[in-house]
């Protein structure tokens, strides 16, 4: 069943796994040190995690259609992702 997976998908899924490995690593590290502040460290240090995932899995899904699309449908799929950054990164 495996070898029936796009490779592209396949990538897509294991950064998502991964990324996933990742929270679930660091709620287990916040009730391990059983403190807010530490608490809030960590959960500040996954701030970097969550918009790499999104660029890369986007990247590897639009590299995977690529031959597919037309250039103007990527630079509409790479807009909507840097709206997307901005809309969670803006202060108001």
């Amino acid at each position: 069943m495996l070898w029936l997976i796009e490779k592209y998908v396949l990538s897509m899924a294991a950064l998502r796994l991964i990324s996933g490995m990742i929270e679930i690593s660091a709620a287990i590290l916040m009730l391990k040190y059983n403190q807010v502040e530490k608490a809030l460290l960590i959960n500040s240090s996954l701030a970097i995690v969550g918009p790499v995932v999104l660029i890369t899995t986007t990247a590897i899904g639009v590299i995977g259609i690529s031959d597919k699309i037309s250039f103007a449908k990527m630079l509409w799929i790479l807009a909507g992702v840097g709206c997307i950054l901005y809309g969670i990164k803006s202060n108001g």
